[in-house]
């Protein structure tokens, strides 16, 4: 745990669990809104793993990113979660977000 603390510029172990509360709450709800927008495009499993599986992800990662930093403003952590994020989608290649 100090390793990441250490990592993630993280100063207390309250502060690491608020990180991974916030993970975990935005992975569950990131997948559970995914839901109801697969049954609007009426994108069901039975159409096949090729078809399912990558609309579903595709629908789940622009709802995580906006999730994410939701969360983190609710629990206090934006600025984490912020630059948590901002470094994510520079990996993603879509670091052209956010140059000024």
């Amino acid at each position: 745990m100090k390793k990441l603390k250490k990592r993630w510029n993280i100063k207390t172990n309250g502060q690491l669990f608020i990180v991974f509360l916030v993970f975990a709450i935005t992975g569950s709800s990131a997948a559970k809104l995914a839901a109801p927008i697969t049954d609007f495009f009426e994108i069901q499993k039975e159409m096949g793993w090729h078809i399912y599986w990558p609309f579903r992800i595709l629908i789940i990662l622009p709802i995580y990113q906006l999730l994410l930093v939701f969360f983190g403003w609710v629990f206090g952590e934006f600025v984490f979660f912020w630059n948590f994020e901002k470094k994510m989608l520079r990996r993603m290649g879509l670091g052209f977000l956010f140059t000024k």
